[in-house]
């Protein structure tokens, strides 16, 4: 009979877009045809965001992005002032990120397999990826640590990513050199999970309340809302590069109508991007055109492009086409998690 450790052997590995010079590629791609020249048209307004030194730029990140090797383009985008403060599922940036923090893997596996066995070894599958459970209730105990270790009020899922870096520092740091909140923390850029408890955190929440009933600490929603539009309203100009689609795409978006309603006068989104695969006839979010939402009066259309491609295709095109023109070496690190209390920021 299979053992767990026979499933869990071979590691994903993250990409690392320094090591591979695509824009000879990408601009090859202007004179081709479909996604390819979809590709092109993207990478070439993701610099002009870069460019661009009114524009802040904002990440959104949905769908399992980091367990499928993607999280050391993240890491390089914060390192090298190439995003200003990112919009995520709490998967990515706990289950993924915090995760393999804490010194734990995602390993190769497959998708024919008997799952009921893999059930019973204690092994979860993402398509042809594999994670121990066992290492994941480990995440679980661990949110459950932090949020036992801060005073009981609510806070905003910001917030809590601060605690969450501070609780890797007074704990030697990271266990690996690329973690995505890490990164942020240090680069004071800040990091928003509107569904905070649909992922690791949440089963977290879910033991310090149980044993915390009379006095616990929660999730403000409204304050993540807020504090992004306060994110829109401190820029002059905005740009948002989606990967994936869902709530983090749609609270990314709604800022400027926010903004709006507090009678403010802020432009729509200059600069539009988004990767992704769902198909717009249906009406879901995740694949409603950026055309659409300048409808809403969220998006401009002067510099919008939709990619229908999988993430791990054509982010590491993308990104790594604006790393390796470089014009991120001019630009200057905005540092939003400043315009917030002080004590969130790392000395």
């Amino acid at each position: 009979m299979a053992e767990k450790k026979d499933f869990l052997k071979d590691k994903i590995e993250h990409i690392d877009i320094k090591s591979h010079n695509v824009v000879p590629l990408v601009e090859a791609m202007e004179n081709m045809a479909f996604s390819a020249r979809d590709l092109n048209n993207a990478a070439k307004i993701y610099d002009k965001m870069i460019s661009d030194k009114d524009c802040t730029i904002i990440l959104t990140l949905a769908g399992s992005l980091f367990s499928a090797g993607l999280k050391r383009i993240v890491y390089d985008m914060i390192m090298n002032n190439m995003v200003d403060a990112i919009v995520s599922t709490g998967a990515i940036m706990i289950d993924q990120d915090f995760f393999e923090a804490l010194g734990f893997k995602h390993y190769k596996g497959t998708p024919f397999v008997d799952d009921n066995e893999l059930r019973d070894l204690h092994i979860d599958r993402i398509y042809d990826t594999y994670i121990d459970e066992d290492e994941l209730r480990i995440c679980d105990d661990t949110c459950a640590k932090i949020f036992n270790s801060m005073t009981p009020k609510p806070y905003s899922s910001r917030e809590f990513i601060v605690e969450f870096s501070r609780y890797l520092e007074k704990n030697g740091g990271p266990k690996v050199d690329d973690s995505v909140i890490w990164a942020a923390y240090k680069k004071n850029v800040p990091i928003f999970i509107p569904a905070f408890s649909d992922c690791s955190a949440g089963f977290g929440f879910i033991v310090h309340q149980t044993r915390n009933s009379e006095s616990h600490v929660s999730v403000d929603s409204a304050k993540d809302f807020l504090e992004l539009t306060k994110v829109k309203l401190a820029s002059k100009e905005t740009g948002i590069f989606m990967v994936g689609g869902g709530v983090p795409k749609n609270f990314t978006q709604d800022i400027v109508v926010a903004a709006d309603i507090l009678k403010e006068d802020v432009p729509m989104h200059k600069y539009a991007i988004q990767i992704t695969v769902a198909d717009e006839r249906d009406g879901a979010l995740s694949s409603s055109t950026l055309k659409e939402a300048s409808s809403w009066g969220k998006v401009e259309t002067t510099y919008e492009q939709m990619v229908y491609s999988e993430a791990t295709l054509a982010l590491p095109l993308i990104a790594g086409y604006a790393y390796h023109k470089g014009l991120w070496k001019e630009r200057k690190p905005k540092e939003f998690q400043k315009i917030f209390n002080t004590s969130d920021v790392p000395a």
